[in-house]
C-alpha cells in the first residue's frame, strides 16, 4: 500500500511539486503541469502527454528532449481537465500546433478532445489522438475501443521524435496513428493497488492466481489464471501478442520490433530480467529482430504488483523515431546536445475569470443554486466510500473521490463567485468549470457539461423560472449525450438524467413550481438509479468486465440520483425559485 503521503486529497499537486523541485533541469512548473525547461524551437509542434496521476514515470517523467514537450497530469487516477490541458499547450507552444497524446479512456478522451477543440478555436492548431494497445480490452475488430497500456510509450516516442525532425501537425499525427496501429499490449496482476488514505485495494486476486488483462487504473482483469513461473509469463506474453497483429504483417518472421517489459509496481527489474530471458529467446524463434528493448518501470500503478509486454512492429520510419536520441527524467536513449534553457520570463497564457454584471433577482437565486451545491457536496461526502465501492466492483473505484474533488471545488468557486456579485448564470458556470477541472474523469467533464447547460439557459439577467430551470436541465443533457456518446440502456448516469429531465419537463408545464416537479423528477431517478443494477455496461471502463457489474447499480447514476434527491430539499425549503 502507499505509506507516504500527508493529505491524500493533496497527494497529486504534492507529488508534481516534489518532481519539479528534483528534476529542474529538464522541466519547469506551469498552471497545469510541467513544460520542458528549455528553449522552444520556433514552428515546432508541441507534443503533450497527460491522464492521471499515479503512474509515473509517465507522464509527467517523459517530459525533455526528443521526448514530450510538456505533461498535463490529472489527480489520481482521473483524467486532467480541459482547462489544464489548453494552459500547458499554450506554455508549450511554438508556432508549429499542438498534438495531445493520452490512453483511450473516456475522461482523457473528453477533456483533451475539448482542449483541441478550444485550442483551434483560439487560434493554435491542436490535435488529439487517443493510445488504444491494450489487446486484453476489446477484440481485434473493436481495436477502436481498447485502452491505453505501457504502448504509449512508443506512439510518445514516435510523435515526438517526428516533431524534433521538424514535420508538420498533420504528419506528427500521422506518425502517432501508424505507431499505435503497430503496437500491442497485455498486462497481468498478482495483487490490486492501494490508493493514498485507502485501507483495501481497489480489487484482488485470489492467493495463487493473477488478473490476466487488468487496466493501469486498477480494473480488474478479464480472467484469472494460475500463477505462472517467470518463463510461463513470459510465454503467456509473446504467444498472445504474436496472435494479434496489424492488418499489414502476415508472417512475423524477418519483422522488426520495438519491445518493452514493464513493471507496474512492486515487479521489480531483477524479476523482469528473468522474464526478458525467456521473451527474447521466444521472440528470436519465432524470427522478430528486436529494436533497443526496454524493461523496466515505465507506466506504473501504485503498488499493484504486476507487469505488462509491449511490442511495437517497426518500419523504417518507426524505427528511426524509436532509436532517435531522447533525454527526459525517466527516459534516456542515446546523446544530443543540450538545448539552451528556458527564458524566465516564458508566459503561461492563463485566463482571467470574469463574473458579468447581473439583476438583483439573478443574484439573488445565486444564493439558492450555492445552497443547493452545498447540499450536494454534503450527500457526496457522506456517501464517497459506498460510490467507490460500486464503482469498483468492474472499475477503478475512484468516483467517489472523483465526485467529492469536483463538488468541493464547485462549491469553493461558487461562493467566490457569490462574494463578488455573480448572477445564477455566471456562479453555475463558474461552479461547472471548477467541477471539471479538479474533478478530472468521465464524470468530471459530464458534469461540467451539465451544469454549463443549464447556466447558459438561467443566465444573469432574469429571475430564474421552473421552465427555464427544466430548459436548462434539458440543455445540459443535450451536452452530455453529444459530447460523451452515451445513450439510455449504457449503464451510465444517461440512464438517470434522461428520465430525470424528461419528468422535471413534464412537472413544469402542469405546475410552475419547481420543487414540486424537481421532487417527481428525483423520485423517477433514484428509481432509475437503482434499475442500472440490471443493466449491462456497454461503454466506459466498465464494459470490459460486464457481467461482473450485473446485480451492481451504476456509480454515476446513483450519484446524480443522490444530488437531485438534496437539490429538491434545497428547493422544498426556499419555496422553489
Amino acid at each position: 500500500m502507499t505509506r507516504l503521503f500527508n493529505d491524500p486529497a493533496e497527494f497529486a499537486d504534492e507529488v508534481l511539486d516534489g518532481f519539479v523541485a528534483a528534476h529542474q533541469r529538464w522541466v519547469r512548473r506551469v498552471r497545469g503541469g510541467v513544460v520542458r525547461n528549455s528553449a522552444k524551437t520556433p514552428g515546432q509542434v508541441a507534443v503533450l502527454v497527460g491522464g492521471g496521476s499515479g503512474h509515473y514515470p509517465a507522464f509527467t517523467g517523459l517530459v525533455g528532449q526528443g521526448l514530450a514537450h510538456g505533461s498535463v497530469p490529472g489527480n489520481i487516477f482521473a483524467s486532467p481537465s480541459a482547462q489544464q490541458a489548453c494552459s500547458v499547450a499554450k506554455a508549450a507552444e511554438s508556432g508549429g500546433g499542438v498534438l495531445l497524446l493520452f490512453g483511450n479512456y473516456a475522461g482523457d478522451v473528453l477533456h483533451f478532445g475539448h482542449a483541441a477543440e478550444i485550442l483551434t478555436r483560439q487560434g493554435i492548431p491542436a490535435k488529439a489522438f487517443a493510445v488504444t494497445d491494450d489487446v486484453s480490452s476489446a477484440n481485434a475488430d473493436e481495436a477502436a475501443k481498447r485502452r491505453g497500456v505501457a504502448g504509449g510509450l512508443t506512439v510518445f516516442k514516435a510523435a515526438a521524435a517526428a516533431a524534433e525532425a521538424g514535420l508538420s501537425l498533420e504528419e506528427v499525427y500521422r506518425v502517432a496513428e501508424r505507431a499505435n496501429a503497430r503496437t500491442r499490449s497485455l498486462g497481468v496482476a498478482f495483487s490490486g493497488c492501494t490508493l493514498p488514505g485507502a485501507d483495501a485495494p481497489l480489487f484482488t486476486v485470489p492467493e495463487g492466481k493473477m488478473a490476466v488483462g487488468m487496466g493501469i487504473h486498477g480494473e480488474p482483469g478479464i480472467q484469472e489464471a494460475d500463477v505462472p513461473s517467470a518463463d510461463g509469463l513470459a510465454e503467456l506474453f509473446v504467444s498472445t501478442l504474436l496472435t494479434d497483429l496489424p492488418s499489414d504483417i502476415t508472417d512475423v518472421r524477418g519483422q522488426r520490433a520495438a519491445v518493452i517489459l514493464n513493471g507496474l509496481g512492486t515487479v521489480k527489474h531483477e524479476e523482469l530480467f528473468v522474464v526478458y530471458r525467456r521473451v527474447a529467446r521466444l521472440l528470436a524463434e519465432a524470427g522478430v529482430e528486436v529494436v533497443e528493448p526496454e524493461v523496466g518501470e515505465f507506466v506504473t500503478s501504485f503498488d499493484l504488483a504486476g507487469a505488462s509486454l509491449t511490442l511495437s512492429w517497426l518500419d523504417e520510419e518507426l524505427e528511426r523515431y524509436w532509436t532517435a536520441p531522447a533525454d527526459a527524467p525517466a527516459f534516456r536513449k542515446g546523446s544530443l546536445t543540450p538545448a539552451p534553457p528556458a527564458p524566465e520570463d516564458l508566459a503561461e497564457g492563463s485566463v482571467e475569470q470574469t463574473v458579468r454584471e447581473a439583476s438583483e433577482q439573478s443574484r439573488a437565486a445565486a444564493g439558492v443554486v450555492l445552497a443547493a451545491l452545498e447540499a450536494a457536496r454534503e450527500v457526496i461526502d457522506g456517501n464517497a466510500d459506498e460510490l467507490g465501492r460500486i464503482d469498483a466492483v468492474a472499475g477503478d473505484g475512484d468516483h467517489g473521490i472523483g465526485m467529492q474533488r469536483g463538488a468541493v471545488a464547485a462549491v469553493d468557486a461558487a461562493r467566490e463567485a457569490l462574494e463578488r456579485g455573480a448572477g445564477a448564470g455566471t456562479l453555475l458556470a463558474l461552479a461547472g468549470d471548477a467541477w471539471a477541472d479538479k474533478a478530472g474523469g468521465t464524470s468530471g467533464a459530464l458534469w461540467g457539461l451539465l451544469l454549463h447547460g443549464i447556466a447558459n439557459t438561467l443566465g444573469d439577467n432574469e429571475k430564474p423560472t421552473a421552465e427555464t430551470v427544466s430548459q436548462g436541465v434539458a440543455a445540459g443533457l443535450e451536452s452530455v449525450l453529444r459530447v460523451g456518446g452515451a445513450k439510455v440502456g449504457d449503464k451510465t448516469m444517461v440512464d438517470v438524467l434522461v428520465p430525470f429531465a424528461e419528468t422535471l419537463a413534464a412537472g413544469t408545464a402542469e405546475s410552475n413550481r419547481l420543487a414540486e416537479a424537481w421532487g417527481r423528477a428525483a423520485e423517477r431517478a433514484e428509481a432509475a438509479a437503482r434499475a442500472t443494477a440490471d443493466l449491462v455496461p456497454r461503454i466506459g471502463r466498465a464494459r470490459p468486465l460486464a457481467d461482473k457489474s450485473v446485480g451492481t447499480p451504476d456509480a454515476g447514476a446513483v450519484s446524480l440520483a443522490l444530488i437531485a434527491g438534496v437539490v429538491h430539499g434545497v428547493l422544498d425549503e426556499r419555496k422553489g425559485v
